[in-house]
């Protein structure tokens, strides 16, 4: 059976960064990271998820805090959820973007690092 189709509109990196959320009625913020991020929307890891359709403020720590207002659309029991990204400043969504953009690159030059020295000690065994 072929998995579903992707839904998202934007690739979702792996990146942990540190995120306060907000909820309404709730004077404690709850401080994680995420586990994956896109320009709208990200995932949090968390043994006490919150339920579909939640409501947050998020303060997202990228090169600068950026403020979000989020609903969660997921909720995996015992696992965490993942956050829609519904309101953001332009500003706010410009250094996101530019902090996705530098994440992605430093990924793949990482990337090609790992290979290049695979690749170099391949060779080397060939010899």
């Amino acid at each position: 059976m072929p998995p579903p189709p992707e839904r998202r509109a934007d690739a979702r990196l792996k990146l942990k960064v540190p995120v306060e959320l907000n909820i309404e009625g709730n004077p404690t913020p709850f401080r994680c990271a995420t586990s994956d991020l896109s320009l709208h929307g990200c995932y949090i890891e968390t043994m006490f998820p919150f339920a579909a359709g939640t409501e947050m403020e998020l303060r997202l720590q990228a090169n600068s805090t950026l403020l979000i207002l989020g609903k969660v659309v997921t909720c995996d029991p015992q696992v965490g959820n993942g956050i829609q990204f519904v309101r953001m400043l332009p500003e706010d969504i410009d250094e996101l973007r530019d902090f996705l953009a530098a994440a992605e690159k430093e990924a793949a030059q990482a990337s090609g690092q790992a290979a290049g020295q695979a690749g170099a000690e391949d060779s080397a065994k060939e010899d």
